[in-house]
């Protein structure tokens, strides 16, 4: 079943590139009293993820928080060392990077895409979400092949 707006976030360990190696985050600890600007994408260093999804974040970071966002991250399914090294790539220190290695939270969140007629695997789709304290406030899934409605303007309108 696919996560909806109301919904609480379930708890799933996830994984962030350190300055000593992966570190674990909970995601019940991590959303816990803030508002968090969450987006997936379907993998670090991807065209459509490099070149427009994780830059709309960055560039839109500071209009996101000045409309009550407190948090932004983004997540994948990849390892805390892609993640980390994309970060360092392409993103900033407004945006969290959020490693989803096995894919839980893209299961638990009902939002998993067949990726493996490129050689990917079992990915999470490209999404955006609100969520505020751990609840889904806004939710954003693309349609397959698509990029509309999970990025940074489109959130800024719906905020």
């Amino acid at each position: 079943m696919t996560i909806s707006v109301g919904d609480k976030l379930p708890d799933i360990k996830l994984m962030k590139a350190g300055e000593s190696g992966p570190e674990p985050v909970q995601t019940a600890d991590y959303f816990a009293g803030r508002k968090v600007a969450l987006f997936s994408v379907p993998g670090a260093f991807t065209p459509t993820c490099s070149a427009k999804h994780l830059p709309g974040f960055v560039e839109k970071a500071s209009e996101l928080k000045a409309k009550g966002i407190d948090e932004i991250a983004c997540t994948a399914v990849n390892d805390a060392f892609v993640m980390g090294a994309w970060n360092k790539a392409s993103g900033s220190d407004d945006v969290t990077m959020l490693a989803d290695g096995n894919g839980d939270l893209a299961k638990a969140v009902g939002l998993v895409m067949d990726g493996s007629g490129f050689g990917m695997g079992s990915r999470g789709q490209r999404y955006s979400m609100v969520v505020n304290d751990g609840v889904v406030e806004q939710l954003n899934v693309e349609a397959p092949g698509t990029f509309e409605v999970s990025s940074a303007e489109y959130m800024l309108g719906k905020l």
